[in-house]
């Protein structure tokens, strides 16, 4: 890929160039990353350690976990490194891996949480059909679909970015390998190709947000004939939900959907859906989640359970 551009790494500008504020990032990334490994990893682990697993809501939340793991483990460590360094290189072809995975990841999970709404639609409008509907295999066929539309939108995404020539600047005014900042470096025009690009994100964001938003106002619409306490119940969990998906999708609104420039309050919107979204989402998942809560006690909390088998 080197030979056809004279370019053979980037150099990303990073957050800032203050060394004490570097150094305030690196604690503060540092510590995102640890508590997004380990509430994620709780998740997963309490998910598939207990019955939980058997339900769509949960079996879609064990993706959606993975998905994040995945997700800022493309971005934060390399960040967190960039900034305890005074030189942030990265090769052309690292590059182009990170532009690939970032986007399937984060399509993967994009995919997720409209599958999600849709679980909690038939869950709540048919909740009669919901076992029949939501079964495993629908369910894994939902997943596959994810998969197969996110390696779609991030294929296309990186062969419009890889036959572009990159033959002078080198700077990249951000602490990842994103699109828009790659087309201002491209040694030609780039019109036709943003156009695509712009096309092709707008399409995935604006239609997924659309079908989620649409999904819950119908499931609101449908709350008023509930009693109170079912309605309480529901509407705890769609909100959760729409917490999650409002974390996630309006930074990539606000970056996605102009004409292809950059902005420099791109970074601090990036950090969302990069860092702070995937943090989030384990508390968001677990803290207002009485099922969830009542399976990490008995996955996690030992001692009881070993008490009980040994007949304490």
């Amino acid at each position: 890929m080197e030979n056809r551009n004279n370019v053979t790494e980037f150099v990303l500008l990073g957050l800032s160039s203050d060394r004490n504020l570097r150094i305030f990032f690196v604690g503060l990334f540092l510590s995102c990353y640890i508590a997004i490994l380990l509430g994620n990893l709780v998740i997963l682990i309490t998910v598939r350690g207990s019955l939980l697993i058997k339900q769509p809501m949960y079996f879609f939340l064990c993706h959606l976990s993975l998905m994040d793991l995945c997700y800022t483990s493309t971005v934060t460590p390399k960040l967190v490194r960039d900034l305890l360094s005074e030189k942030k290189t990265i090769t052309f072809r690292d590059c182009m891996m990170q532009l690939f995975t970032m986007h399937l990841f984060g399509g993967v999970e994009i995919f997720i949480l409209v599958g999600m709404a849709y679980d909690r639609y038939v869950a709540i409008c048919q909740p009669l059909l919901y076992v029949v509907i939501m079964n495993r295999q629908r369910c894994a066929t939902v997943v596959a679909a994810c998969w197969g539309g996110a390696f779609l939108h991030s294929a296309v995404q990186w062969l419009l970015v890889i036959v572009l020539p990159f033959c002078g600047p080198n700077k990249i005014d951000h602490y990842l390998c994103d699109i828009y900042p790659l087309l201002e470096l491209a040694c030609s025009d780039t019109y036709v190709t943003g156009f695509l690009i712009l096309a092709n994100t707008g399409t995935v964001v604006v239609v997924s947000f659309t079908v989620l938003v649409f999904s819950y106002v119908i499931i609101l619409a449908s709350l008023r004939t509930r009693f109170l306490e079912g309605r309480r119940k529901a509407l705890s969990t769609c909100a959760s939900h729409i917490t999650a998906v409002a974390l996630f999708f309006l930074p990539c609104l606000f970056i996605y959907l102009w004409p292809p420039q950059t902005f420099p309050e791109d970074k601090v919107f990036a950090l969302f859906y990069t860092i702070i979204a995937p943090m989030f989402n384990p508390l968001i998942y677990t803290l207002r989640n009485r099922e969830m809560k009542t399976a990490m006690r008995k996955v996690w909390c030992w001692k009881p359970c070993l008490e009980c088998k040994l007949g304490m």
